[in-house]
């Protein structure tokens, strides 16, 4: 679908990705990615390794590819690369030469990118509660660094969503600016 627009949902762990994801695919009636990473990681049944990350990037990727024709002119991303890369990178302090390529090479016309505003939910996959704000600063240089077209996306409960909401309207429509 050549006229598809493509948003990306990114930002800190805890910051409502998933929740903005499924709210905006619901007010457009079209489809979102779930993050492959919360499937693949309460499957494994046991701890997570370097490895693991790739494998989550390389099939959040697919994941993406495969919702494409079901979305109706936009599609939702819940996580894109970014995560993964900084994932890698706080981890391991170093990431798969893959996921730094493809991060390069990804295309989205949007990314909401979540302020760490809202508490912090425990979740037994979440790691950075103390965090969150160093980790929001590396979202903001790896966005910048790349020139990706990005908002930040503040606010709590309907506020969040209405502020994302005017920034994916005035994508499609730039007289909403």
């Amino acid at each position: 679908m050549s006229n598809l627009l493509k948003i990306a949902i990114t930002g800190p762990e805890s910051t409502g990705k998933s929740m903005l994801a499924q709210q905006l695919a619901d007010y457009y009636m079209t489809v979102w990615v779930p993050e492959f990473a919360r499937v693949h990681l309460l499957n494994i049944g046991r701890p997570y390794n370097y490895d693991d990350i790739l494998e989550i990037a390389q099939n959040q990727r697919a994941s993406e590819k495969a919702f494409e024709p079901l979305a109706k002119s936009v599609l939702f991303s819940d996580t894109e690369l970014i995560v993964t890369k900084i994932w890698c990178d706080v981890k391991y302090q170093k990431c798969h030469p893959w996921i730094v390529e493809e991060v390069k090479n990804q295309h989205y016309d949007l990314y909401l990118l979540m302020d760490a505003d809202l508490p912090w939910e425990y979740d037994p996959l979440r790691e950075h509660p103390e965090n969150r704000d160093y980790l929001l600063s590396l979202y903001k240089n790896e966005l910048d660094l790349h020139g990706f077209n990005y908002e930040v996306v503040s606010g709590n409960g309907e506020a969040r969503f209405q502020h994302a909401l005017r920034y994916v309207e005035a994508l499609i429509d730039p007289k909403n600016r």
